[in-house]
């Protein structure tokens, strides 16, 4: 009798280890289905982008590597095609990721090197310091609202981008401490160019930042002999450049 109750028991076990394996290679299986669904959306993505003209190889390789879903807030999670559509999206406080294009434009029109340092004023989801971190540059990225410095910073750190450093404060100040600049992206619109961020420009170095309230475009500024040289770009909309009283909260977005 004792035997029996024993080979039932085994036989009990077994069958419940080969149903939890069974549930296990199910569970593994969605989630290999659904990074293969993002990775489709985001080469959908990059050859939208070609076909954009844009021609930066280390551009469009940093945008396939990126996983830009990751950068927009849980609560607002978009479907694949709507995570790497060439739109922008909403990440709370009023605030959006940048359509795809406009990242990658940017990025280009800044003509930017391994190694050098720049400074980003807006850092949002944290998505345009990754792409510039990609590209092997040292970011240095500003944030006005809080908890979007603080996502910007959890994120950045679980995708090991270490060069990147998240300061939660006004961005009308700049980072006087890690001046001067190679270049600036600026991803949020003032009236006018802040003098303050003229004065953090390296000489030799390049700014892009959208100008405007009502009507906006981008400007593209380069000091050379100490002057600014301003060209108008093409039309765009961002949100507003705000002030606020700049916070002490500087945490490098360790990792790798």
């Amino acid at each position: 009798m004792n035997i029996q109750i024993t080979q039932i028991c085994y036989f009990l076990i077994s069958i419940s280890f080969v149903l939890l394996c069974l549930s296990c290679a199910g569970k593994t299986g969605d989630h290999v289905e659904t990074e293969k669904e993002w990775t489709v959306a985001r080469k959908k993505m990059v050859s939208q982008l070609c076909a954009y003209r844009i021609k930066d190889e280390g551009i469009l390789a940093a945008m396939n590597k990126v996983r830009r879903h990751l950068f927009i807030p849980e609560q607002s999670k978009p479907s694949p095609s709507y995570a790497y559509g060439d739109h922008p999206y909403p990440i709370g406080f009023n605030q959006t990721i940048s359509q795809p294009y406009i990242v990658a434009y940017m990025t280009q029109c800044l003509e930017l090197k391994s190694g050098e340092k720049v400074l980003e004023i807006g850092t949002g989801s944290g998505y345009q310091a990754a792409m510039l971190a990609e590209l092997g540059i040292k970011v240095y990225s500003i944030e006005i609202i809080p908890q979007l410095a603080d996502h910007a910073r959890e994120v950045l750190k679980a995708e090991k981008y270490e060069s990147v450093q998240v300061l939660t404060g006004d961005g009308y100040m700049g980072w006087p401490e890690h001046a001067p600049f190679d270049a600036i992206i600026v991803t949020c619109a003032p009236d006018d160019v802040p003098q303050t961020l003229i004065d953090q420009m390296k000489e030799g170095g390049r700014m892009i930042i959208p100008v405007g309230s009502g009507f906006q475009r981008l400007d593209i500024l380069r000091k050379k002999d100490g002057k600014i040289l301003r060209t108008e770009d093409v039309p765009v909309r961002f949100v507003p450049m705000v002030h606020s009283t700049p916070l002490s909260t500087n945490a490098p977005a360790k990792g790798k």
